[in-house]
């Protein structure tokens, strides 16, 4: 697949894709944790307590629950119940997973709401013993069910229910396509990350996109926000300008600007992983927001759409 874009492709702001590269997926809220930081995801989960095993909770996994407790359930801590062991191999440090989540107030009783669950998942999250979903889940295996009760986190204690949903890759995992003529060639190591060899020649002169994995998930919609690996490398000599694979982490790329960027994703199955070819005067390097020593390049993208 390759399509070409001419002079109504906006100006390509660069630099919001070069700032990226030091930022990984958005966090979920966080939890003030209580003790030591732990070393290892499996015993960074926080503890059962009686306050979360007072919970009810009924409902199938995946779907929103409903929870029943005595209201006020108030702890002085954050605790974690287990009420479904999931299946198949257990989470590593550094994965990204999905989660969904129903919440309700530890104070009244009322129920706040549900998020996660359908077609719109959580994440996806990177997990670590440091961050709250490690306190949440630690190593466990997709299809866990945990209750969580604890202090306020800004405005009212809650008690939720979390369903850890699916490990999702950190490379595209789409339907590998047939390589289209005249583009770069892209090959990719044991863990996914790319590798591109600019052909010989002339760089284009209009943006062109091809599909190099076709995914099988939702379209991507840019204006949201999407996680995503990618390498950019300049035509002129292929060296690498900037690359999410350094950083050990997926970029998230916020809902604002990135015309070009946008353009090139928006409507891709999640999954997919798509190469693009800008040359100079569609991201006008010359900008005094865009990066000066890439004025003139022409720039190659290989993105992996993640979530």
């Amino acid at each position: 697949m390759r399509s070409r874009w001419y002079r109504a492709f906006p100006a390509f702001t660069l630099s919001a894709v070069l700032l990226v590269g030091c930022t990984t997926a958005a966090p979920e809220a966080e939890t003030t944790p209580t003790g030591p930081s732990p070393a290892d995801l499996c015993d960074s989960a926080a503890p059962s307590g009686p306050a979360s095993e007072a919970v009810t909770v009924q409902g199938p996994l995946g779907e929103p629950s409903t929870l029943t407790f005595e209201a006020p359930l108030v702890s002085d801590r954050e605790q974690t119940t287990v009420i479904h062991e999931g299946s198949g191999d257990p989470v590593e440090s550094g994965q990204l997973i999905t989660t969904a989540f129903t919440s309700y107030r530890a104070d009244t009783g009322e129920r706040i709401g549900s998020i996660g669950y359908g077609e719109n998942a959580v994440g996806p999250v990177q997990i670590s013993a440091e961050n709250h979903l490690g306190r949440i889940f630690g190593c466990a295996s997709p299809g866990t069910r945990v209750v969580v009760t604890g202090p306020s986190r800004g405005g009212w204690p809650e008690v939720m229910v979390y369903d850890f949903l699916e490990i999702v890759p950190s490379a595209a995992w789409g339907e590998p396509q047939e390589p289209v003529e005249g583009m770069p060639i892209v090959t990719l190591a044991e863990d996914g990350e790319p590798t591109i060899e600019v052909p010989g020649g002339e760089p284009p002169t209009a943006v062109e996109l091809g599909v190099l994995k076709q995914g099988d998930g939702a379209a991507a919609a840019a204006h949201k926000g999407l996680l995503v690996q990618y390498i950019g490398v300049k035509w002129s000599d292929g060296s690498v300008f900037h690359s999410s694979w350094d950083s050990e982490a997926p970029a998230f790329f916020p809902p604002v600007g990135f015309d070009a960027f946008r353009q090139a994703v928006e409507g891709q199955a999640i999954g997919s992983q798509i190469i693009v070819v800008i040359p100079p005067e569609f991201h006008d390097g010359t900008e005094e927001w865009s990066e000066p020593q890439l004025a003139g390049e022409t720039l190659v993208l290989v993105v992996d759409i993640l979530g």
